[in-house]
């Protein structure tokens, strides 16, 4: 198979399950400075769907029971994880209050959503 016909993955957006929606936008929006890219809902009594961005890196939070398991942990590349350890230590938000760890594989921040969800930011040397 050539480069021009094999397999190419472009693009992932991990969907992360929310049963709140208010503790949700608190905590992606307020806390973790993610910004709304859409909100759809088949009906107006309907779980909610959201996709949400920053800074490149794209999730999908759902209500919807058949998306996404609670406890669900995602590993996040990235830069400047002092910067972004400051900007958030510097928000006291008062459910979360994440350390700055070095691990073997990089150094990380690690935040817990109000679901049980993980996201585990990471600088790699």
């Amino acid at each position: 198979m050539d480069a021009d016909t094999a397999p190419r993955f472009t693009d992932c957006s991990p969907i992360l399950r929310m049963f709140d929606v208010d503790k949700a936008r608190e905590f992606y929006l307020d806390f973790l400075g993610f910004g709304v890219t859409f909100e759809h809902r088949f009906h107006a009594s309907a779980p909610l769907y959201m996709g949400i961005m920053r800074a490149g890196l794209t999730l999908h939070l759902s209500e919807h029971h058949g998306d996404a398991s609670p406890g669900t942990t995602i590993f996040v590349k990235m830069q400047n994880i002092r910067a972004f350890h400051t900007e958030l230590t510097d928000k006291r938000y008062r459910y979360n209050r994440p350390g700055l760890e070095q691990a073997p594989w990089g150094l990380t921040v690690e935040v817990h959503d109000p679901f049980g969800n993980r996201i585990r930011f990471c600088e790699q040397p």
